[in-house]
């Protein structure tokens, strides 16, 4: 059976102390695997690499949004001022305010945001959290289809899930709209349904189908849906992203590229020729996230300072660097 391999190097002073395990592929734009290493073929949770086909769901279902704020729909956001303003302005144009929002309660991720945040008197709030723009848009969704999107009582399951009539139950019309969406694009069927870190339904594909779809989505025509949320990413990656975030300088230094990382260490990139790649960083945690993307990229022959850069993770010892997490050169050889 296939297993994670080797994907990046754990370097300090010199000396290999540990290495980071994974599974990484790369599709052609028709679909088929071009190039891999891993575990591509088995279900995993894309976390929030899957807002892009998320937001696909809820245009096709008649939300309208577009530039910055469809980049939000679809962002993990550092909780930045402007980020919090666009969030209200969805709730706003849908006729709501930020009481509706039914994110958890948290910081803003961004560290600079969240001292801000706190500096003026704040504490934990929905808005803050990162997936806030995805829910205000779900909201937004919900009203646009006169659809009911507020029933805080859990169903009587073991898996606790929301009663049939909020908006994060699977069985809601936007969620399953949303399902459809992820198996358009992944080309294959979700396997498994669980509760993801702010509430909504997180749906399970492959490796390779999450990387088939960011290939899809980058490549489509800039009048389809897909092609409208691709070209917000690339247009606001600020919005997609946060101002401080590696996602965003990746989108701004290579064109026709979009992306989107998620939790436990998962990335997906889609190329404007059709190519998807996408990685699932074993262990979860994400220093070796961007790290093993930019490795793939550059085997793929592409070429920008900031792969140079972003292909090696600072590590620091008595607050100088002393090493770095890098590519493990038999991996992409």
């Amino acid at each position: 059976m296939t297993e994670p391999v080797i994907l990046a190097d754990v370097v300090r002073s010199g000396f290999v102390e540990g290495h980071h395990r994974g599974s990484v592929v790369v599709t052609a734009p028709d679909g088929s695997v071009e190039w891999s290493a891993g575990v591509i073929d088995q279900p995993m949770f894309p976390r929030s690499s899957n807002k892009p086909m998320q937001a696909l769901g809820m245009l096709r279902s008649g939300l309208e949004l577009d530039g910055e704020l469809l980049a939000l729909a679809g962002a993990s956001h550092s909780g930045e001022e402007f980020h919090l303003t666009g969030v209200r302005r969805i709730l706003a144009g849908a006729g709501l305010d930020e009481s509706a929002l039914r994110t958890p309660p948290a910081y803003p991720i961004d560290e600079q945001a969240r001292d801000e945040w706190v500096r003026a008197g704040h504490g934990l709030d929905p808005i803050t959290m990162n997936c806030s723009g995805k829910h205000a848009a779900m909201i937004a969704t919900c009203v646009v289809n006169d659809w009911p999107f507020h029933d805080d009582a859990r169903a009587k399951s073991p898996d606790g899930v929301w009663g049939r009539d909020d908006y994060r139950s699977p069985e809601h019309p936007l969620q399953q709209a949303i399902r459809t969406a992820v198996e358009d694009t992944a080309a294959e069927k979700v396997s498994y349904v669980a509760v993801d870190g702010c509430g909504a339904p997180i749906l399970a594909i492959t490796l390779s189908g999450l990387a088939r779809s960011f290939g899809y989505f980058a490549a489509a025509a800039s009048d389809t849906l897909e092609g409208r949320i691709a070209n917000a990413f690339r247009d606001y990656p600020e919005y997609a992203s946060g101002s401080r975030r590696d996602e965003t300088a990746l989108m701004k230094a290579v064109p026709g590229l979009f992306c989107k990382a998620g939790a436990e260490s998962v990335y997906a990139v889609g190329l404007a020729d059709g190519r998807g790649i996408a990685v699932k960083i074993d262990d979860g945690t994400p220093r070796a996230r961007a790290v093993v993307m930019a490795a793939t990229l550059r085997k793929l022959g592409l070429d920008h300072e900031i792969l140079d850069q972003q292909q090696h993770s600072p590590l620091y010892g008595g607050g100088i660097q002393v090493g770095s997490v890098q590519p493990h050169t038999p991996a992409f050889s």
